[in-house]
């Protein structure tokens, strides 16, 4: 019988050693039938303590029952950038920083509540991985585009960039390209795990295409005002392409299955840790998900290329000059002279020097950021304006045809959205900005003039 099997049983993976010798033990004395030795390992995983003092059960049982004392663990301290976050964002935070192996953790300006971590959540753990602190959308990224495209032709040729758009990408829960576009992504290992091998022919038909929620494809202004080399332009305003999108079904799988195994090797007197349930990347389900994840990063990785090369395409311009970063992932860095694995949800990579791009809303501007590499954010920033109002609130509160024609009066053509993405569910991204000064530096500026997100209200996490 081994820990796969006893786990049916109700024996956690951290007491199966103790469940596997008494296995071996009833065996060998042959007085025990399988059945009844099964039916024996139940009686203990749910009732441990009428077996403290049994011969064959006693070490199972103390192991069931242990607990740590709360003074062993001591929850670690973290640091808050911005003022207007929700109360719910910060309970989260501090069930966090709860996990015994939590050496580092940090909250953006954007942050609001999310799963398990709030959104805007940075986390480091020493030796284990949290799935749900990754996020549902796995390797979730921005990638802005600068285009040589003069910026009076978004005006001039509206239609052709509307058509660009439309045409370039898809929006929507499940939504897949007619004929599957190619990437060499496709010819790698998905056979890391079972999730991913198993989402392979969903990822190829998904690829170049948006989701919901709040990802988006839109074009703008982006403007460059001093010289930046490791940019390579010169300053001065051009026509750039911004998106917004992650690892799409592929990813929202690899989350759900590797967070609901880390919650079944749980420890017992961690079982309301829920949703911030870990894994060992030592372990081979640990090690599963750490592949399965990267390769998620690479498909998202890809599914923006895909995005950008189609859309570049048809609206017949060359790329000059592109950024792009994850904001939901988890990497193995050095901290204090330790290497650990920093979780990012909702959060920008902000080491020293490191571009990244940070948006605001569909009316608001989006900034192509430099990294400062502060030590206590464990080198991140914030990943957007963030929330200040739930989806909910959003549809009962906004008319999206209302700021449409708002909006069009501004210069900002959205050609479909939904209430819940409109400006006035978001922060002001110029506080969020100010208030993270000391994370990240400003290198230029996009402006949407052209935008197209999911019409039909249905949602992603951020």
């Amino acid at each position: 019988m081994n820990a796969r099997q006893l786990e049916k049983l109700g024996i956690p993976r951290h007491s199966a050693k103790y469940a596997i010798a008494a296995v071996q033990e009833l065996s060998a004395g042959g007085e025990f039938s399988r059945s009844q030795i099964k039916q024996r390992i139940i009686q203990v995983s749910e009732n441990p303590e009428l077996f403290v003092g049994d011969p064959v059960f006693e070490a199972l049982a103390k192991d069931l029952l242990s607990e740590v004392a709360p003074s062993d663990y001591e929850p670690i301290t973290y640091r808050t950038w911005g003022q207007n976050i929700d109360d719910g964002a910060y309970r989260q935070m501090e069930n966090a920083c709860q996990i015994p192996s939590a050496v580092g953790a940090a909250l953006m300006p954007d942050a609001h509540i999310g799963y398990g971590l709030p959104i805007g959540g940075v986390l480091g753990l020493e030796g284990h991985v949290v799935p749900y602190a990754v996020g549902v959308d796995i390797a979730c990224r921005m990638k802005l585009s600068v285009l040589d495209m003069p910026v009076a032709s978004m005006i001039k040729q509206f239609d052709h960039y509307r058509s660009a758009l439309e045409n370039g990408t898809r929006f929507g829960v499940g939504c897949v390209h007619e004929k599957p576009q190619d990437h060499a992504v496709m010819d790698a290992d998905w056979n890391v795990s079972r999730i991913t091998r198993e989402n392979k022919n969903k990822a190829r038909r998904q690829l170049g295409t948006s989701g919901s929620g709040n990802h988006f494809v839109e074009f703008g202004v982006f403007t460059l005002t001093d010289t930046a080399p490791d940019l390579d332009l010169e300053p001065g305003e051009y026509v750039a392409l911004l998106s917004h999108s992650g690892s799409r079904g592929s990813g929202a799988a690899v989350c759900s299955t590797y967070s609901n195994i880390a919650r079944r090797m749980l420890p017992r007197q961690y079982a309301n840790m829920g949703q911030l349930a870990w894994l060992d990347i030592n372990s081979s389900e640990g090690q599963e998900y750490w592949d399965a994840m990267n390769l998620m990063g690479d498909y998202a990785a890809a599914n923006h290329d895909v995005i950008h090369r189609q859309v570049t395409r048809l609206l017949g311009a060359r790329v000059l000059q592109d950024v792009e970063n994850h904001h939901n992932f988890a990497w193995k860095e050095v901290h204090n002279g330790k290497e650990i694995v920093v979780h990012r949800k909702g959060a920008t990579p902000a080491g020293k020097g490191v571009l990244g791009v940070i948006p605001g809303s569909m009316a608001a501007p989006a900034f192509v950021v430099r990294g400062l590499g502060h030590p206590e954010s464990l080198n991140s920033a914030a990943h957007g304006a963030g929330r200040m109002m739930s989806r909910k609130k959003a549809k009962e509160t906004f008319n999206f045809r209302a700021t449409q024609k708002n909006l069009e009066k501004l210069g900002i053509r959205v050609l479909t959205a939904g209430a819940d993405e409109v400006p006035g569910v978001y922060k002001n991204i110029e506080q969020v900005m100010a208030e993270q000064s000391d994370l990240v530096e400003m290198v230029a500026r996009f402006d949407p003039r052209i935008v197209k997100m999911c019409g039909d209200g249905s949602r992603a996490e951020d």
